[in-house]
């Protein structure tokens, strides 16, 4: 029997867009393929500068990255690059157009010569996941069935054990970096703080760290405990939304209204931050979704929209402020549920210092 050769050795990723949720997938299907895979490096404010260049200025700033981030990949000498086209998820369940159109915008803003691997998945026409996979198998030079079938299940074992790893409250990194070196931590973190909040935020938007300028972190070290849309099941986000009475259009929109929703329906979190791309349609329509739930659910809200220039001083002014209103509030119920609003000033500090509201200044 003739060995499968595959033509293609080497493939680049970039860092932006689907990498940040399925990464996992994409690292155990091209290793299980014997194909060395090569990342572009983290985003930084020149990287986005360059993909700034290249497109018109209206365009959202997730494009301008990931157009930095192929660039980013040309410039080490990666000729051969996964850029795939993610129309829709379910059946008109979609992508907004410029993810849909991803392939045909990088062709047209980038006049340099290169390999693009661009598989299609759209289960609106029936073009489905294996269709993708076997499609991008072929495309850099494999066609073994067996193959592929192993190099598809190598994928899903890295994937669940990322989504579950999530799931249990380890962190995004700690989760990928475990998942990525087939380590699997099964231990439940559950970490008491005196606030709580629900990011609702695409991943790219929020894992990129100059992207969300470590919002994360900011939250974190603000005592704050955070959640985001891979601490929801699918399960639970897409029943979340038709509790809400909305509908699913949006292939993110689970990972979205979704993941808000659930929190805001369970009175889990103290308050809801979404992070959107200035102009992105969809972002807003979700967002405004959500904006009316919690307006009715009496839950504090912020929207901190982002672009290229956007600026670290107003962004932490913003946060600081929302949070302190979330403290407020917080305290405000506390002490009246625990009935101490009457008793003397002392008294009070030493209770607040008790429910942990001290750590939050």
């Amino acid at each position: 029997m003739q060995q499968n050769i595959c033509k293609i050795s080497k493939i680049g990723i970039p860092r932006a867009m689907s990498y940040y949720h399925n990464y996992p997938f994409y690292h155990g299907f091209f290793k299980e393929l014997g194909i060395e895979i090569v990342l572009s490096d983290k985003t930084t404010s020149k990287l986005i500068n360059e993909g700034t260049k290249h497109v018109v200025s209206e365009t959202c700033l997730p494009i301008k990255v990931f157009v930095g981030h192929v660039i980013n990949l040309l410039d080490k000498g990666i000729t051969n690059i996964f850029i795939p086209s993610i129309q829709s998820i379910d059946y008109k369940i979609n992508n907004c157009s410029k993810i849909r159109g991803l392939p045909e915008i990088i062709r047209n803003v980038i006049d340099r010569p290169f390999n693009m691997i661009e598989p299609t998945l759209d289960k609106t026409e029936k073009i489905g996941f294996y269709d993708f996979w076997n499609y991008t198998a072929n495309a850099v030079g494999v066609t073994d069935k067996k193959l592929i079938k192993k190099a598809i299940d190598a994928g899903w074992e890295k994937y669940d054990n990322f989504l579950e790893m999530t799931k249990l409250g380890i962190s995004y990194q700690t989760a990928l970096e475990n998942a990525l070196n087939g380590v699997f931590e099964n231990r439940h973190l559950q970490s008491v703080k005196p606030l709580s909040v629900v990011i609702m935020a695409h991943g790219y938007n929020l894992f990129d760290e100059r992207i969300s300028l470590n919002l994360i972190k900011k939250l974190e070290k603000m005592n704050v405990k955070v959640y985001t849309a891979l601490n929801v099941s699918k399960e639970n986000s897409i029943k979340s939304i038709h509790e809400l009475g909305e509908l699913m259009y949006w292939a993110n929109e689970a990972d979205l209204t979704g993941a808000a929703a659930y929190y805001l329906l369970n009175n889990k979190v103290d308050g809801i931050i979404a992070i959107s791309a200035f102009g992105c349609g969809p972002d807003s329509l979700m967002v405004d979704e959500i904006s009316y739930h919690a307006k009715k659910a009496n839950m504090p809200m912020m929207n901190l929209t982002i672009d290229e220039h956007t600026g670290e001083a107003g962004f932490v002014t913003r946060l600081d402020a929302f949070i302190d209103m979330l403290v407020r509030k917080k305290r405000k119920e506390t002490l009246i549920k625990t009935k101490i609003n009457s008793i003397s000033e002392n008294e009070q500090k030493t209770e607040e210092k008790r429910l942990g509201f001290s750590n939050l200044h």
